[in-house]
């Protein structure tokens, strides 16, 4: 048995119903789409400076490239076998300071003109030899070394030049090389007294001759490289032999 139901009908005001009909019937507004940004090129770049990434160029070379060298405003390679060594960049002839060393210790017959290009590197290793051994025997005396003979080296070249007058050639760059080049005897005696008793006779004999020859060396150098006292000889030689004196003093007190 079926049974009716009176439903009353709905009404819609006029601008309620035309706008839900409207919301109703508008379609689904389209998404605002973007076109996606351009990648960048991964291609060279012009306006960059070009950087390679290769592995073959990354390998290390065999040899070590030449470094550019500026000559005359000029840019030139070189490598470093054209380079000097380092002893002659420096300065150091030591075929030269051998000969002048044999030179030295043969008291009688003193090659002279070998000392005519002075140099201070063969006196500084015969200086350091020296302080060596006085370190040896318990005696650091390094600064008193080095202010001794440039005292010295200062007392012969006043000495010489008063001596010589205006006509005196002896500089004092020459002077320090020759007095430092003639305590290769005193070198020689204070390593000999490191065996010898202090304080005794034969010491003392010993830093008597020893002091003469490097006094008999320095006053025939003197005399042969800046000959203008030769007739002053005398007188060198008692200066010489005052330095001298107290070098072979030092070693034996």
């Amino acid at each position: 048995m079926e049974k009716e139901f009176n439903v009353p009908p709905v009404v819609f005001p006029t601008g309620v119903s035309a706008s839900l009909h409207h919301q109703r019937r508008a379609p689904a507004a389209a998404p605002n789409f973007q076109p996606p940004r351009p990648v960048a090129s991964l291609g060279p770049n012009h306006n960059l400076p070009f950087m390679s990434f290769d592995i073959d160029s990354t390998r290390p070379s065999s040899s070590f490239s030449a470094a550019p060298v500026f000559t005359g405003g000029n840019i030139s390679s070189g490598s470093f076998e054209d380079e000097l060594p380092l002893l002659d960049e420096l300065g150091i002839n030591t075929c030269q300071i051998w000969r002048k060393t044999l030179s030295i210790l043969n008291p009688i017959r003193v090659k002279t003109n070998l000392h005519e290009d002075a140099d201070l590197s063969g006196p500084f290793l015969f200086l350091l030899a020296f302080g060596l051994f006085q370190l040896l025997a318990g005696k650091f005396h390094f600064g008193i070394i080095l202010g001794w003979v440039t005292v010295a080296a200062l007392f012969l070249y006043a000495v010489f030049n008063m001596l010589a007058g205006r006509n005196g050639n002896l500089d004092l760059y020459r002077c320090l090389s020759l007095v430092g080049y003639c305590m290769l005897p005193l070198v020689i005696f204070s390593a000999f007294s490191l065996f010898l008793p202090h304080r005794g006779v034969l010491i003392f004999a010993m830093g008597a001759m020893f002091a003469l020859w490097s006094t008999r060396v320095c006053t025939l150098l003197l005399l042969e490289l800046a000959s203008s006292a030769e007739e002053h000889r005398g007188l060198i030689a008692y200066a010489c032999f005052l330095v001298y004196t107290l070098f072979s003093l030092l070693v034996i007190f």
